[in-house]
């Protein structure tokens, strides 16, 4: 995607290589601002709460009315597991206990990576927010498998499920095509 305003002084850019550089970048033609446009980093919890886990239901595009993880985009600032209890808080009004990361997938079609974190909720208190219409707590055998938002999500929770079966939880790194 290219950059055609420079963040810095607001001149044109221009896409070029850099020197010392091997990609086309924005380049503004004033200050000489070299503009990096790289993926995007979700990170999200898989909250457990006396072997269930919490799911919201998203009230906002894209898919909405879908179930979910709580997962977002991770602000500047912030450490990814500042990131993933932010996003779970802002989604589900749970806090959380991170554990530990549990799963990276490289989403490269869509210029994300998603870091999903295993994580223990620290009190029973949730509930619906701006972003979500319900927030629940799901057995795997009552998880909604049908109305998951994305494909990320779903993997997630099939890998969990197993994983937790076999009482072990290696972190792993997918490629989703």
């Amino acid at each position: 995607m290219e950059i055609k305003f420079c963040t810095a002084c607001g001149a044109p850019t221009a896409l070029k290589i850099p020197t010392d550089d091997d990609h086309v970048r924005s380049v503004c033609t004033n200050c000489g601002l070299v503009h990096y446009n790289n993926p995007k980093m979700v990170v999200g919890t898989i909250p457990e709460l006396n072997g269930q886990v919490l799911l919201c239901k998203r009230n906002i595009e894209p898919r909405k009315g879908k179930w979910t993880l709580p997962a977002g985009y991770l602000e500047n600032g912030e450490s990814v597991q500042d990131g993933a209890g932010r996003e779970t808080l802002e989604e589900t009004r749970a806090r959380v206990r991170i554990v530990e990361p549990y799963r990276l997938f490289n989403i490269v079609f869509v210029d994300q990576i998603y870091l999903m974190f295993r994580a223990d909720l620290t009190s029973d208190t949730f509930g619906p927010t701006k972003e979500s219409t319900e927030v629940r707590l799901f057995g795997e055998k009552d998880v909604p498998w049908d109305d998951i938002a994305f494909e990320v999500i779903k993997q997630t929770l099939e890998h969990y499920f197993q994983d937790r079966k076999k009482g072990t939880f290696p972190f792993k790194i997918f490629d989703l095509q």
